[in-house]
């Protein structure tokens, strides 16, 4: 288990299906499947708390605010800043526990000593890319969806990463990293992040299951002669440290001098003994 050294986020406490956060000033309350056990606080009667997410039996949920709260805010990680907006489906716009890969990331882009491309698909809000960029790299952004596109632009400028770093792509991450092995385009680093279902642009249909194995054989034709990592993050419960090591492993670790680690993925809470798990990581890395 990896886990992020926060200062501006928390895990305050977990049970009964919730987890207490604090992020920066701000206290949330949002249901998280993998929190079986009881709480041992009353945690809807937490002082501070502002708002917490609730699901409905029939799909989706709402917040439920139960304090002033501001519209939007920012969190920091280090010397990046990021913008927190609670929206639909209990998301605030960041995934904290990313911040262990974004460590990992940078590490090996600024001990590199060249300038790294980077592509980062189903790319979200920008914490990977705002992560890379500031460590020097440019990154391709890629993401279905247009608002997150945009979210991931205004994390950048707050990370005071130079417009220059990042090229933004509003597009389904398969047909274009298609589109980019026809112009012979080539990356150093790749990082993956896809979703357990969703749909692209024009209804197109993924499910992690079947599509992943095959999307990572195509990312490979757009690595360099020369790369650095290839990150894959999944969110997917059934999908282990293991799996993600197989599929490095018989693809692009095959014929390049490197090593595969594989990983769970997880946040320190307030909590003895209570380490919150996040989902599962794996890379390659270039020897």
């Amino acid at each position: 288990m990896r886990t992020a050294d926060w200062k501006s986020y928390q895990v305050i406490a977990t049970g009964d299906g919730y987890k207490l956060e604090k992020w920066s000033n701000v206290v949330l309350l949002r249901p998280d499947p993998q929190v079986i056990w009881k709480s041992s606080i009353d945690m809807n009667s937490y002082k501070g708390l502002v708002a917490k997410y609730v699901r409905s039996e029939s799909g989706g949920g709402r917040w439920i605010f139960k304090g002033a709260m501001p519209e939007e805010w920012t969190v920091n990680y280090k010397d990046l800043t990021f913008k927190i907006k609670p929206m639909g489906f209990k998301h605030t716009g960041l995934f904290p526990e990313q911040a262990v890969n974004w460590d990992l990331m940078r590490k090996l882009i600024e001990e590199s000593g060249r300038e790294i491309t980077v592509l980062n698909l189903f790319a979200y809000t920008g914490g990977a890319t705002v992560a890379c960029a500031k460590s020097g790299a440019k990154v391709t952004h890629v993401d279905s969806a247009k608002g997150m596109v945009e979210r991931a632009g205004e994390n950048v400028r707050l990370s005071g990463v130079q417009n220059d770093r990042v090229r933004y792509i509003i597009d389904d991450c398969k047909k274009f990293v298609e589109r980019e092995i026809r112009r012979g385009r080539k990356y150093d680093a790749v990082i993956m992040d896809p979703p357990s279902y969703g749909r692209g642009p024009n209804g197109e249909m993924w499910k992690l299951e079947s599509e992943l194995y095959p999307l990572v054989e195509l990312c490979e034709k757009v690595l360099s002669d020369h790369p650095l990592f290839f990150l894959i993050n999944s969110y997917t419960t059934g999908l282990q440290p293991q799996v993600i090591k197989n599929i490095l492993s018989k693809t692009i670790a095959k014929g390049r001098n490197g090593r595969v680690e594989a990983y769970e993925v997880g946040l320190n809470t307030q909590e003895d003994g209570v380490i919150l798990p996040c989902g599962n990581s794996g890379i390659w890395i270039k020897e």
